[in-house]
């Protein structure tokens, strides 16, 4: 355990990764399902293969976590968790993340 961890055990708190909403832009023809998604005005290249049963198109709304795409999302709930997470002032780590 790190001394952040520390920290938050100490406080009684938890870490714990969110979710990022991301709109695709581009479907891309690698060899592995993948796709330019845009979050919050950044794009990155995320791999789509973990929703190969409801295959997502141009347009569509993800949640993403670690450039994986985990579900799609209706644009109402993309807003809400952007809206979230500005609400618990995550947003700018959740740029952070996304820029790598």
């Amino acid at each position: 355990m790190d001394q952040g961890d520390e920290k938050l055990e100490a406080m009684g708190g938890c870490r714990m990764c969110l979710a990022i909403p991301g709109k695709i832009i581009e479907i891309t023809s690698d060899a592995t399902p993948s796709g330019l998604v845009d979050v919050m005005g950044v794009r990155r290249k995320v791999d789509l293969g973990l929703l190969q049963e409801d295959k997502p198109k141009t347009g569509d709304w993800v949640l993403i976590h670690v450039d994986f795409a985990m579900s799609k999302i209706s644009k109402e709930e993309a807003l809400d968790q952007m809206h979230t997470l500005k609400m618990l002032g995550e947003s700018e780590a959740a740029i952070a993340e996304v820029r790598g």
